[in-house]
């Protein structure tokens, strides 16, 4: 607790660069749209973070939060949200994997009426050890791409038991977060974890989704060789025609100098890949969980691990060989730098803000599926970033209205 006024100065800084969700936050303790509810959160605990939890709790909300990845908490965040706000915060940097279940468990034991998650671990466990509590539940968010694979499968098994919105498919959340915010921070945590130089090198990036977008074209920007690599054929061509080397993995793993795995998959960076691998490569994940890299694999090949640096683990090979994983394998922007920049979380977390005002005011008429983002929300969220940002644009005219949604008219 002793890191509390540390913390409460790293949110006050955060929000300086939010002025969406402050917005909202304004109208919010006006209209107290959340009013009674109990919500349970699994985010990253950050100071980004813990201004949406402050959003929510002005809108009358009873919250508890826990982590979403063992290395993404600010403990000293974690102590403010606890000792200036009241809030039940479940969060320790560097928890052991049954800590971390145990988190979630406790945040579910505050009888959730709606659930906010990033990964769905939340929901995961609820649906398998919590059943009972499952009709307490009106509804859902849900915040990463990972999460949306997995509540979708959910979904199309049929044991999906609450509707959730999909917060990730939102236009201001993707295109924003996913391409400017870690394609940003992604570069931010390899160099803060190696200190590397980027020009020069080459970079294989596995996957082209917005992600891979934003990371190819910041790594293209420092210098940088950037290397391709897909499964899907429409987005390995975006990836030729921007200007980028495409190629399988079995190939750019004997090219590259640093790896950056953003699918959402598991062993996207596997065992025949080590086998052919540069000495000193690097190895980074920035998608949600650390399976995109086959950890176990290559332990079982190593003869030595080490701790070279602070985020920097070093596997030593039987030929002689040195590949290095930074951060354990886990979202490198949070495991060794701060994450998205504040003024791209404000857009994701406006977004949330605004889903959990929908699920209060729409839940019984929502089915047990995944929803995308309310078109209109989307927009608002734009409409109020634009403003925030001082900048005005056109509006149609009656003329144009009637011309958009008439067919009479040709050349």
């Amino acid at each position: 607790m002793k890191l509390a006024a540390e913390g409460q100065n790293l949110i006050d800084w955060a929000a300086r660069e939010m002025p969406v969700l402050l917005l909202i936050r304004q109208r919010f303790a006006k209209e107290q749209p959340l009013k009674g509810i109990k919500v349970a959160a699994c985010l990253h605990v950050t100071s980004e973070t813990a201004n949406l939890m402050l959003t929510l709790k002005a809108a009358g909300a009873d919250i508890a939060l826990c982590a979403s990845n063992p290395l993404s908490t600010t403990d000293a965040v974690a102590a403010a949200l606890v000792g200036q706000h009241s809030i039940k915060t479940y969060a320790i940097r560097g928890e052991d994997n049954d800590t971390y279940y145990q988190h979630i468990e406790s945040a579910l034991d505050h009888h959730p009426a709606m659930t906010m998650d990033d990964g769905a671990d939340l929901v995961s466990v609820l649906h398998k050890k919590r059943e009972s509590q499952i009709p307490e539940v009106i509804g859902g968010t849900e915040e990463t791409t990972t999460g949306v694979i997995r509540l979708k499968a959910m979904a199309d098994h049929g044991v999906l038991r609450y509707p959730i919105i999909a917060v990730n498919e939102a236009d201001t959340k993707h295109m924003f977060d996913n391409r400017y915010g870690t394609g940003q921070s992604t570069l931010d945590g390899i160099i803060r974890a190696t200190n590397v130089l980027l020009a020069g090198k080459k970079v294989v990036i596995a996957g082209y989704g917005w992600v891979g977008r934003g990371l190819a074209t910041r790594a293209k920007g420092h210098g940088a060789d950037v290397l391709i690599t897909e499964v899907d054929a429409v987005k390995a061509l975006e990836a030729v025609m921007d200007g980028f080397r495409v190629m399988k993995m079995a190939e750019a793993a004997r090219e590259g100098d640093i790896f950056i795995t953003v699918t959402g998959d598991v062993n996207v960076l596997d065992r025949d890949h080590f086998a052919v691998m540069k000495d000193g490569a690097l190895l980074a994940n920035s998608g949600h969980f650390n399976s995109e890299i086959n950890l176990k694999a290559l332990d079982d090949l190593a003869t030595g691990v080490r701790q070279v640096r602070p985020s920097v683990q070093e596997y030593k090979l039987a030929d002689g060989r040195r590949l290095h994983v930074l951060g354990e394998g886990r979202l490198i922007n949070l495991a060794a730098a701060e994450g998205h920049p504040a003024a791209v979380m404000d857009m994701s977390f406006a977004n949330q803000a605004l889903c959990a005002e929908y699920i209060a005011r729409n839940a019984k008429q929502l089915e047990r599926k995944v929803y995308d983002v309310p078109a209109e929300i989307d927009s608002e969220v734009a409409r109020l970033k634009l403003h925030a940002m001082g900048i005005a644009i056109d509006t149609l005219t009656e003329e144009q209205r009637r011309y958009l949604s008439s067919w009479e008219e040709g050349t």
